[in-house]
């Protein structure tokens, strides 16, 4: 028996992704999300080749190259040095003519902020057929039997409703209610990085100082990160900030941070400050991914270290439960039973 419906709480770039597969492949698809739109705060912005082979799958990834931009490369450097020497660099060639469509460089990385990426996902969700996205509607309850699984929501009209399908997947973040309800409040094994980093999206004149597209810088007090993230020129810088400060401190703190980590020691009326977002560093995963019916996937299932060694792990991982869940949802013609098999190993 072919599945009736998929559930998706969390209408973030993988919740958005997974509804997006499914629903190209015929699947009933309905997305719940708490709040009233999509996430703008700054976030990854950067998509490996693995992720490229998803969208391209998805049959987005000529739109997100068309909005976004492939990086030349990433290097790391010392910061510490006069020249900021670059110590290792990883480059990220463009293709020739005629070449663009062809392995490895059809899928090579690519740039674009994530709620960006979020809209285009969510217009293309909407355009199917069989595709539901329902904002300002809170899962507070779970259930299930041997045949369905269904969640308790409070809708935008205050009334509590039940929506049922074949299977629920838990995309709603590091706070995930789905994995709360399953486990416990306070059930998530692993660890808090001691370790405070603060995301920024900012405008600068970054052209003097030969700069990548993309740069880690190492020092024991300002290590941090600089990226171009859009072809207007908008930049994503991310440090290191010192651990155990409020959020109107760390915001004290920004103008001499940027004065002593961006090249030019550059004071507030030399830049434009976008967005300002603290992040916590995590490194945690659940048990089990699976309950029954339910799912967990992404920062709901795994939280990983993402800052200043590793790259966007946290929505790499992601990315990749979207494309496992999507085999294991439609690559046996969505038999019930074949896909609780697939789903168990």
């Amino acid at each position: 028996m072919a599945i009736s419906k998929i559930i998706i709480v969390g209408a973030g770039l993988s919740g958005l992704l997974l509804a997006l597969l499914l629903a190209r492949a015929g699947v009933a698809v309905e997305l719940l999300e708490m709040t009233h739109e999509l996430e703008t705060n700054p976030r990854a912005s950067h998509y490996t080749s693995d992720s490229c082979v998803i969208f391209d799958r998805a049959g987005i990834l000529e739109q997100v190259r068309t909005e976004g931009f492939s990086p030349n490369g990433v290097s790391w450097r010392n910061k510490l040095d006069a020249d900021k020497t670059r110590l290792v660099a990883l480059s990220n060639p463009d293709p020739a003519p005629g070449e663009e469509n062809d392995p490895p460089f059809r899928h090579r990385m690519v740039c674009l902020p994530l709620h960006w990426l979020g809209k285009i996902l969510e217009t293309a969700v909407l355009a199917q057929p069989t595709a539901s996205i329902r904002y300002d509607y809170k899962v507070m309850e779970l259930g299930q039997d041997d045949d369905r699984a269904w969640v308790g929501v409070e809708a935008p009209n205050g009334i509590t409703e039940t929506r049922e399908a074949a299977y629920v997947v838990g995309y709603d973040g590091a706070n995930s209610t789905v994995r709360r309800r399953l486990f416990g409040d306070w059930v998530f094994p692993g660890f808090t990085w001691d370790r405070q980093i603060v995301a920024t999206n900012m405008y600068y004149d970054f052209s003097p100082y030969s700069y990548d597209n993309s740069q880690f810088f190492v020092h024991p007090k300002h290590w941090h990160m600089v990226a171009k993230i859009q072809t207007d020129g908008l930049h994503r810088v991310t440090y290191g900030e010192v651990v155990g400060l409020t959020l109107d401190e760390l915001r004290a703190r920004q103008l001499a941070k940027f004065q002593a980590v961006l090249p030019g020691n550059p004071t507030p009326e030399q830049y434009r400050l976008i967005n300002f977002s603290p992040y916590k560093v995590h490194q945690q995963c659940v048990g089990k991914m699976r309950v029954g019916r339910f799912l967990l996937a992404a920062d709901a299932a795994h939280l990983s270290w993402c800052g200043q060694s590793g790259g966007a792990q946290c929505l790499t991982g992601g990315i990749a439960d979207v494309g496992s869940l999507y085999e294991a949802f439609v690559g046996r013609v969505g038999d019930d039973k074949l896909i609780a098999d697939i789903l168990n190993q």
